[in-house]
């Protein structure tokens, strides 16, 4: 059977009252709500540091997120320290005498009473406005009051029991602090007092609420082992003095000798292990993003009341190492504070440009380690090659002795026959003269020594053996290489003049290699000579320079080096001689060099050139 249109119209009527009721309400709550902020706390900001941290959290929030300026007011009830019905009519008479003009957008409650005054005070003080409430037990908001939205906590002695198992292997006892239940009506530990006898059959508790402060700590200060203290805010000592709860954890504290369990995250670090605690942070931030919700116009029945997301396990690492408790046993999720963190946790950024400066450091001194290896390997390589071509230089100047010395060897070999003949002469006439065959026999060793210090003198300088540091008297040095060429200076005329040092000096070095600088130059100087009209003269001087060096002069009286040859005579292969390899002079610096002095060349003032070897003198 259709309905008629006169049917209908209620259903037309009633659907249309509903639209438009929606309309209204959305434009009443959409309409501009006056930017400021009433904030009641039930304890003193000032003496709480849980409540300080929630406001602290609550306004930081919320002028951050709001463009406009918002206008926030904070009233510190003190209902834990004041109660009565008369000083309650004061504070509401002052409040409206406060407020008296003021238009306040949301007011936020924080804690059971001061959400049962501002509730109580709406009708009156702030008609109609929004209330926004936190730290209130789920238990004591059992339905949402109008136009009023928050968030819920939910602590429990339980959470607190299972904290302390996790600190405590095999806990026994629980010993539990604060004010008298009773008196915590309006306080989210009212229920711990019921809660008591739910606990495990197991665990003794010890309900020590209410005691005197200076009973409290002889008792905390002698429990068993197995026990752990469950604190709740204590505000008395009772005898009639008064004090924020955290100053009384700690009084607590310096006497207990046994962990303490707490339920709020401010009391961490002041000898509290820790425990399943509220973080005034989140609350504070959780009721202003209500606020900022309900000043952006939207309507509290469409914010339903949640429980708060402010109850983390956190624990005090400090503490922790006191009382050896094992970390690994904590609740999952656990928040360690006051734990030491390595230093690259603690300074990331920091700590990654210091490793990245090292890793570079520590390549660069790989690479100059690896190149200063291969270079002192191409040094070692080097000087082996700067030895061998130095014994072959020597062979080669040996070469060019080799006329020299065939006449020297001669010489001493023939005198030597001529004495053996001698000898055999008086054996045959058996004149019997004695003392004449001792002359003979004499005169036989005499040359024979002679020749075989020539072969001596000629096998140390052709002899190839590893550089040997010895102490070595430079004029000797002359000596010795004077000898050697006496012959070869002899047949071209040249006169070898040695002009020693006044005093005894000593030098460090290999008696072979300086040698064959010697030898070099002196060869090269009785060739300069060889040529010359008049007097041809060679050279050797030895003098002290300093106090730590000494200078070889080896010059000549020849013609001398011409200028624009000068700077080239120690290039390898340079040479002024047909038949000379040019490596002579060459070889010459690079051993000089290898003893830690230098060789140079220039030309006398009169005429000839000399070259002058400095070399570090041997300490004493």
């Amino acid at each position: 059977m259709r309905a008629s249109g006169r049917d209908l119209l209620p259903i037309y009527c009633a659907f249309l009252a509903h639209v438009f009721l929606v309309i209204f309400t959305h434009s009443v709550f959409a309409q501009a709500v006056p930017r400021s902020v009433l904030i009641l706390e039930e304890s003193d900001a000032v003496r709480g540091q849980f409540y300080a941290s929630i406001h602290a959290a609550l306004r930081t929030r919320i002028l951050t997120e709001m463009r406009e300026p918002v206008s926030i007011y904070i009233e510190n009830l003190d209902l834990v320290f004041f109660d009565g019905q008369t000083y309650e009519d004061g504070l509401h008479e002052l409040l409206r005498e406060k407020y008296r003009g003021r238009d306040i957008g949301v007011v936020v409650a924080i804690g059971a009473g001061a959400l049962e005054r501002a509730l109580k005070w709406r009708a009156d003080l702030w008609t109609d406005t929004p209330i926004v409430f936190a730290v209130v037990d789920s238990n004591q908001t059992q339905a949402q009051p109008h136009n009023t939205t928050g968030r819920t906590i939910r602590l429990s002695l339980g959470d607190m029991v299972s904290a302390a198992n996790a600190v405590v292997p095999n806990l026994k006892r629980v010993v539990v602090l604060g004010e008298p239940f009773e008196s915590q009506s309006a306080t989210p530990f009212r229920q711990f007092a019921s809660e008591i006898k739910a606990l495990s059959p197991g665990l003794s508790v010890v309900d020590l609420t209410g005691m005197p402060m200076a009973e409290l700590q002889e008792e905390v200060s002698r429990l068993p082992g197995d026990s752990a203290i469950l604190y709740t805010p204590i505000y008395s000592d009772g005898s009639g003095a008064y004090f924020p709860a955290a100053e009384a954890l700690q009084i607590i504290a310096r006497a207990a000798n046994r962990p303490i369990i707490t339920p709020v995250e401010t009391y961490i670090g002041l000898g509290a292990i820790g425990g399943y605690v509220l973080v005034p942070r989140i609350i504070g931030e959780e009721a202003a993003d209500q606020v900022l919700g309900l000043l952006a116009g939207k309507d509290p029945a469409t914010m339903p009341v949640m429980e708060s997301a402010s109850l983390k396990p956190v624990f005090d690492w400090t503490v922790m190492e006191r009382w050896r408790a094992d970390p690994s046993r904590l609740p999952v999720g656990s928040e360690i504070r006051n734990r030491p963190q390595p230093i690259w946790r603690q300074y990331p950024l920091q700590s990654a440009v210091i490793a990245i400066i090292v890793l570079m450091q520590s390549g660069f001194i790989a690479a100059v380690l690896y190149e200063s290896r291969r270079r002192r390997r191409a040094e070692a390589d080097a000087h082996a090659r700067m030895i061998e071509l130095a014994h072959v230089n020597r062979r080669a100047t040996a070469g060019e002795l080799s006329t020299a010395l065939a006449h020297e060897l001669n010489q001493p070999l023939g005198a030597t026959l001529a004495h053996a003949e001698s000898a055999l002469i008086v054996l045959d006439t058996m004149s019997g003269n004695t003392s004449m065959m001792a002359e003979i026999l004499s005169d036989i060793r005499n040359e024979t020594l002679r020749a075989s210090e020539i072969i001596v003198r000629l096998r140390r300088l052709l002899k190839k053996t590893p550089t040997e540091l010895e102490k070595i008297d430079p004029d000797q040095l002359i000596e010795d290489v004077f000898k050697l060429v006496a012959t070869q200076a002899l047949e071209a005329g040249v006169q070898l003049l040695h002009i020693p040092s006044v005093e005894p000096l000593a030098i460090r070095g290999d008696n072979i290699q300086l040698q064959q600088v010697i030898l070099n130059l002196v060869i090269n100087a009785i060739e300069s000579v060889r040529a010359s009209n008049g007097k041809r003269i060679v050279v050797g001087r030895v003098a002290r320079v300093d106090i730590s060096t000494v200078e070889i002069v080896i010059s000549d009286n020849g013609p001398g080096i011409a200028e624009d040859k000068l700077a080239a005579v120690f290039e390898p292969f340079f040479t002024t001689k047909a038949d000379g390899m040019g490596m002579g002079l060459s070889i010459a610096r690079t051993i000089v060099e290898t003893h830690g002095g230098h060789l140079k060349a220039e030309n006398k003032e009169t005429v000839g050139a000399k070259f002058t070897l400095v070399l570090p003198l041997m300490s004493q």
